[in-house]
């Protein structure tokens, strides 16, 4: 029996608006590229969630769980299974009284808060802490699955505990140190645990200072950044002893194209779509930066995005 058939029989305590079959995933990605997915289903909240991860599960349906779509290529073939987009939003200052009294402010965050929405709160209650990560294009979960960072700062530095959830449905509070963060990775990658909020450890602050200090990371990122097309964000992890945008420019290959994909001429760690490409002209872009990047420096780049679909 298909998806289709399945999840309208299951009857799921989902608002059928956040349902949707055949849902082509370039509507979804920060590439704007991909194929569809089987069955697209945002999750508003815990219990939405604990019900697709039991129908999948006794149905063995594969899944895929997205955030913001920012840091993913999904392939041209698409997804089969769902992809459950997580939603779940939430803005809390624990114990708001003592905004008063301390200079160190914890505050709650839902896995579906994006970033930026997230910044501009943090700016309007005067707390600093969040400025350096404001430009991020993802959400709250996934920058703490992949410990996202920006102008020397990291997920990991400012993150109290998260509470996830195991495929299971079982609701499980890890703290800073069992997500074992590292570059671009933490334990999320392994386990199959899903984030549904977390606590943040900042600081009160002045608005203006907050302000001049996003301002300041704005204005950088748009002068450094090719921002005003579709990517992924940096394609490529940085090295352990190499600056990855520098070899790749190194090998002349900035502005390399291949179809609608670019080697940006702005920032060589970065491929974007020209507008028309597809998901494969991406991927031979990809393998074409490595092995030009090999030959030159004999170092071995690899993906800081996730690529997800058939092949």
């Amino acid at each position: 029996m298909e998806i289709a058939s399945l999840i309208k029989k299951a009857n799921l305590k989902i608002p059928k608006e956040n349902i949707k079959f055949n849902e082509p995933m370039n509507k979804h990605t920060s590439f704007k590229v991909g194929g569809v997915a089987d069955c697209y289903i945002r999750i508003n909240d815990i219990q939405e969630l604990k019900q697709i991860l039991n129908f999948a599960l006794e149905n063995k349906i594969p899944f895929f769980i997205l955030g913001n779509g920012s840091n993913v290529l999904v392939t041209d073939k698409g997804v089969r299974g769902i992809v459950i987009q997580i939603n779940i939003k939430k803005f809390e200052i624990i114990d708001n009284n003592n905004l008063e009294k301390s200079e160190d402010i914890q505050i709650i965050l839902g896995a579906g808060n994006k970033i930026s929405e997230t910044a501009q709160k943090l700016l309007k209650e005067n707390i600093t802490g969040f400025e350096e990560l404001a430009g991020i294009p993802g959400t709250i979960g996934g920058a703490i699955k992949m410990n996202a960072g920006a102008y020397k700062k990291e997920i990991k530095d400012i993150l109290e505990c998260a509470t996830v959830i195991d495929y299971n449905g079982n609701v499980i509070k890890l703290n800073n140190q069992d997500l074992k963060f590292e570059y671009r990775k933490s334990i999320l990658f392994i386990e199959k645990y899903i984030v549904i909020e977390a606590i943040f450890n900042l600081k009160k602050g002045k608005s203006e200072e907050i302000k001049g200090k996003m301002d300041e990371y704005k204005k950088n990122r748009i002068e450094k950044q090719p921002v005003e097309y579709p990517s992924a964000g940096s394609t490529f992890k940085r090295g352990n002893n190499y600056i990855t945008a520098k070899l790749i420019d190194e090998a002349g290959l900035k502005g390399y194209t291949i179809g609608g994909a670019q080697v940006s001429e702005k920032h060589a760690g970065f491929i974007i779509n020209k507008g028309n490409a597809t998901a494969k002209d991406i991927l031979e872009l990809i393998e074409y930066v490595k092995k030009k990047v090999y030959e030159t420096s004999k170092e071995k780049i690899s993906l800081e995005i996730e690529i997800i679909g058939e092949m």
